[in-house]
């Protein structure tokens, strides 16, 4: 792995981050936000039926889904007609953010999305086709 790039990601992460936090209120922008500084990756369907789930899913929400046996994580971003799609340890990264957030903000009363993230697995999600290429360790590619 070369250093470089590794760390150029680091610091566009932080970059971010201080940016979501500075920004702090509890709207869908901060949220989508935070998603892209933990590492969340933004999908855009293109086919009728990838278009129809995404509208399915709970605006303003995480919503956690299980395709190929594993769990994902998506924030549609309905306005833009896309979804911000991480894994759990995006997820885990994203909650930490969002507590900061939430914290720095005038509003901490209570945890960051609580209540808001839901599951749905009952979605065919294998119609989606938006996963990107799979890793070396048959994850998908784009984390």
């Amino acid at each position: 792995m070369n250093p470089i790039p590794t760390a150029f990601k680091v610091l566009t992460t932080l970059a971010l981050a201080a940016l979501a936090v500075g920004c702090a209120s509890n709207n869908l922008l901060d949220k989508e936000n935070v998603a892209g500084a933990a590492g969340f990756k933004v999908i855009t369907p293109t086919k009728p039926d990838q278009q129809a789930l995404l509208r399915k899913l709970p605006a303003d929400k995480v919503t956690r889904i299980v395709h190929g046996g594993k769990p994902y994580y998506l924030l549609p971003d309905l306005a833009n007609n896309q979804a911000y799609v991480g894994g759990p340890k995006q997820y885990q990264a994203y909650q930490q953010l969002r507590r900061t957030q939430l914290k720095n903000s005038k509003n901490n009363e209570s945890s960051p999305d609580s209540g808001q993230m839901v599951e749905i697995n009952a979605m065919n999600w294998g119609e989606w086709g938006g996963w990107g290429p799979m890793g070396e360790m048959g994850e998908p590619g784009w984390y």
